[in-house]
């Protein structure tokens, strides 16, 4: 099997460990529930790159382009198999539900980015927002929440909340922040095409930012990109408003909502490990 284990992917395996390590002990089954993530994790960028038909996963070729379309829907369903066998030997009802809950917000996230644009730019901004949370954030939320509800001694609810609440935050500030750098990152540093989601016809928060000041990208978004021109056009748009910088300072919003999560739980090198985490995924550069 072909893996690309890039930068980003360490970045969220180091959430879910460090959340562990909040513990006072570090049980079998919140190692399990690292690996379970990971695979999850795995499994949809080889599905989600066969879909977009990119060929560059993080400066690497993608595993359909290496070994073929049904190669790649196999070695992806087989990993979520495996993935599947591992949370049942965790045999906790409560984390198999959580953890499931991520595979079914994956394909609803991924249904939602194949689907047609609303007219509404209230509604398409929710829509985008809710795709990132199930595309993106479901999975460190909920992996933090899983390992949270197994921790030794028990977590209240309140501090189990806390835990999905800062994966929730975490993740949509980084993919927020993905989004920023299909804009301002060159294509050597980002690994992919620079501009790669618009010229798929999909509208990040810089572009949908940069809707509500110049009106004629909603016609752009609309038709989906179809006009010859529709890309380029939509890109000097983005350039000259304040899209991008309107879409960090949201993910600097879910960057300090996700700090106060964390400041919940006591002082620990876990808790400094998180923190540093969370900077480096809004400060990073690819």
């Amino acid at each position: 099997m072909h893996f690309n284990t890039s930068t980003v992917t360490r970045y969220k395996s180091s959430v879910t460990n460090n959340t562990r390590n909040l513990a006072e002990l570090v049980s079998s089954e919140q190692h399990e529930v690292a690996k379970v993530t990971e695979m999850i994790h795995t499994a949809s960028l080889i599905h989600d790159d066969l879909i977009d038909s990119a060929s560059v996963r993080r400066g690497k070729t993608s595993t359909y382009k290496a070994f073929g379309h049904r190669e790649a829907v196999l070695g992806g369903d087989f990993i979520l198999t495996h993935s599947s066998r591992l949370l049942a030997r965790i045999g906790d009802t409560r984390v198999i539900a959580v953890l499931s809950q991520v595979i079914e917000d994956l394909i609803h996230g991924e249904m939602m980015q194949l689907s047609t644009n609303s007219d509404d730019d209230d509604k398409r901004f929710q829509a985008y927002l809710t795709k990132t949370y199930r595309k993106t954030a479901s999975l460190i939320a909920n992996s933090c929440k899983a390992v949270a509800m197994l921790t030794v001694p028990t977590l209240s609810q309140r501090h189990i909340d806390d835990m999905y609440d800062f994966g929730k935050h975490l993740g949509m500030a980084f993919q927020l922040i993905d989004d920023v750098l299909d804009f301002v990152t060159d294509e050597a540093k980002l690994g992919k095409p620079s501009g790669a989601d618009l010229q798929m016809g999909i509208a990040t928060g810089p572009v949908l930012f940069a809707a509500q000041r110049y009106p004629e990208l909603n016609t752009i978004l609309l038709r989906q990109f179809s006009l010859d021109g529709d890309t380029e056009r939509a890109l000097e748009l983005v350039q000259q408003s304040d899209g991008v910088g309107q879409t960090r300072m949201l993910a600097e919003f879910h960057f300090q909502a996700a700090q106060r999560c964390l400041f919940q739980f006591r002082d620990s090198l876990s808790r400094k490990a998180l923190l540093h985490v969370a900077a480096n995924f809004l400060q990073r550069d690819r």
